[in-house]
């Protein structure tokens, strides 16, 4: 077996043990993590954080854009409204990464059980 296989079989059988709420708080956690290291580092390690953090938040657009999503209406609703100002700060010209981290953080936060 690979060492990728073997990453991949020790991923699954850990995320077995955890709900999928810390598993999605660590999704933004793992962009922050990058987007605390860009923060003051070279253009290109910037540009590829806010690619990272856009794909993020446009899959979860995406998921809550979905009429099956369990969630409820209003809050998928404040959520999106979020997110569609995270999109429009990340399409700037010098986006403001303490303001990403802090959104992103506070998602984690939430779907942690913190606020």
């Amino acid at each position: 077996m690979t060492a990728a296989q073997n990453a991949a079989l020790a991923y699954a059988t850990a995320s077995g043990h955890r709900s999928l709420r810390d598993q999605e708080a660590d999704v933004f956690k793992r962009v922050n993590y990058i987007m605390n290291s860009a923060m003051s580092g070279r253009k290109l390690d910037q540009v590829r954080a806010i690619a990272d953090n856009n794909r993020l938040w446009s899959t979860l657009l995406d998921l809550l854009s979905d009429p099956d999503n369990a969630l409820p209406a209003e809050l998928r609703a404040s959520i999106i409204s979020v997110g569609r100002t995270v999109q429009r700060e990340m399409q700037g010209n010098a986006p403001n990464f303490s303001f990403l981290i802090a959104i992103n953080e506070n998602m984690a936060a939430g779907l942690c059980g913190r606020s």
